[in-house]
């Protein structure tokens, strides 16, 4: 009846993470920081754990001589998204209804 809940999204953080990045498919750090009041060093460590999953991908560049760090979802970061989505809808509705 339950369906199980993807550990990797099931953590605050990185369902915050996932969340923005499905609304605006990139983001720079900065505006991953920003909108999810992290510190740097967790969010840097959340968005590597979603790396190694392959739910998005993480490009280093330089703008304006200043390093910037972009990530964009992948379509398995978008499926595993929507599984986890539905996967929390069958604890909201148990009965089916």
């Amino acid at each position: 009846m339950f369906k199980d809940l993807n550990p990797i999204l099931h953590s605050q953080l990185r369902l915050a993470v996932i969340s923005l990045l499905i609304s605006v498919k990139e983001a720079e750090f900065t505006f991953l920081k920003e909108k999810t009041n992290a510190t740097a060093g967790n969010l840097s460590v959340q968005i590597n754990k979603l790396k190694d999953a392959g739910y998005i991908e993480v490009i280093k560049q330089f703008k304006d001589n200043y390093p910037q760090t972009v990530c964009k979802i992948t379509p398995n970061g978008i499926d595993a998204f929507e599984i986890y989505v539905n996967a929390l809808k069958s604890y909201m509705n148990p009965m089916g209804n």
